[in-house]
């Protein structure tokens, strides 16, 4: 039987090498084609790592906790007998951990200037003055002469409500005498000189190591807003009937709950089947068409953000459509995303409604063409043929890049989102 090699897989388009979180199979278990040998930590999520062949693990190659390469020897499946030792022995070392990383296991390091090996050092303060000084003492302004201050009577008061010393005062008023905003000057440095040893009490700041996906979010936005030519296109939308449809598809029992993103998803993806020309991206000297709708779902997470991709959504119903969505959004969250479900998006869809956004302006995700930053459904005084009342209201922005699409396609894309939105019926059929 023919040795399998066992290499670090692309698993996302941005991934550049890949983290062995832990091996599920040991060296000299038996292997069948489809069994999951290790989890590996991407930019994106943690993947399950299928075998492509059978036989033996007879090598581990790159333990759990390191790092390899895309396309890197991490492993080697064969029988018993065969001769693996010259495949072994050309295999680069694995790349250790980066050191700014901590250890699941150990402690992390604390901060040097919060943890002084030596007492502080106590702060010089001013001795208080008691009657007349014998002496002047050396720095006093020119408002301080022959024992007395030349001050004005407000800037007596506004120093005695303020503690400032007129002998330390630069007067600039005539012959030097101290004036209001002498005083308010010093009052101002007193306070910031007061407020900065208790400021220097702790660390003044921290620096976070980057995690994988804040990392491959570095790496990739550069590559997006720079070269890429954004235009934007807004629109508001009526949700009123959009809202109340909602409300009764989720008060059917054994339906499955229905959100205002399943229902953005589904009318962007009836709207990208009437305009292809959005569903599309630039490839080298061609613009490549797709006629599928497979979406990225913007997920945020506490170390950065996921596109993760539904397929095929313009061949799915409101409901399946969330199903799926919500499971995709969960497992995203707790990083168990299938491989299929990281890349191949051809329009993505990014909403902030739930942080009460009114509306933004999303960055595109490269390669695809375009992306629907959406915002909050909102209460608004709305003004029709009856009269003032109260409607809601979303805002949809779309992000193009105007190599592949013109604001006209971009426009009447949003434009049949629109009116799919304020006429959800269409949406059931």
């Amino acid at each position: 039987m023919a040795v399998t090699k066992v290499v670090m897989p692309k698993l996302s388009d941005a991934m550049e090498s890949g983290k062995i979180i832990k091996w599920l199979k040991k060296e000299g278990d038996r292997i069948q084609g489809g069994d999951i040998l290790a989890e590996v930590e991407t930019d994106k999520a943690d993947v399950e790592m299928e075998a492509f062949g059978a036989g033996v693990l007879r090598k581990i190659l790159v333990p759990a906790g390191e790092t390899a390469a895309i396309g890197a020897l991490i492993g080697v499946i064969a029988e018993p007998g065969d001769d693996i030792a010259a495949l072994v022995a050309s295999a680069p070392a694995p790349v250790p951990a980066p050191a700014g990383a901590v250890s699941a296991t150990a402690p992390a390091p604390r901060p040097a200037a919060a943890t002084p090996s030596a007492p502080p050092t106590p702060v010089a303060r001013p001795a208080a003055v008691v009657g007349a000084p014998a002496a002047v003492p050396a720095g006093l302004g020119q408002g301080f002469q022959s024992g007395r201050v030349k001050a004005s009577p407000l800037a007596k008061k506004i120093a005695a409500q303020t503690g400032v010393d007129l002998r330390l005062i630069q007067g600039s008023g005539p012959g030097g005498r101290i004036i209001r905003r002498d005083v308010e000057a010093a009052g101002s440095g007193v306070t910031s000189a007061i407020a900065m040893p208790a400021a220097a009490a702790g660390a003044e700041f921290e620096d976070v190591p980057l995690t994988q996906i804040r990392a491959a979010i570095a790496r990739r936005m550069p590559l997006s807003k720079a070269p890429v030519p954004h235009f934007y296109v807004t629109s508001e939308v009526a949700m009123d009937h959009a809202w109340e449809l909602r409300e009764q598809l989720n008060t059917l029992e054994g339906q499955p709950k229905i959100s205002v993103n399943d229902l953005v998803i589904r009318a962007c993806a009836l709207a990208l089947l009437k305009h292809p020309g959005v569903n599309a991206s630039l490839q080298g000297d061609a613009i490549r068409v797709f006629h599928r709708a497979h979406i990225g779902i913007a997920v945020a997470l506490e170390d950065g953000l996921i596109t993760p991709v539904l397929r095929d959504c313009h061949a799915k119903p409101l409901a399946q459509i969330a199903v799926e969505a919500r499971d995709l959004v969960e497992r995203a969250r707790n990083r168990k995303l299938r491989a299929q479900e990281l890349s191949g998006a051809t329009f993505s869809i990014s909403n902030l409604g739930m942080f009460d956004v009114t509306e933004f302006s999303a960055i595109i995700n490269p390669p695809e063409g375009a992306i629907l930053a959406v915002g909050s459904v909102r209460r608004v005084p709305v003004v029709d043929e009856s009269g003032l009342g109260v409607g809601r209201r979303m805002m949809l922005t779309i992000s193009c890049d105007h190599r592949v699409m013109d604001g006209a396609m971009g426009a009447r894309f949003l434009q049949d989102v629109k009116r799919l939105l304020e006429e959800p019926l269409r949406l059931l059929v």
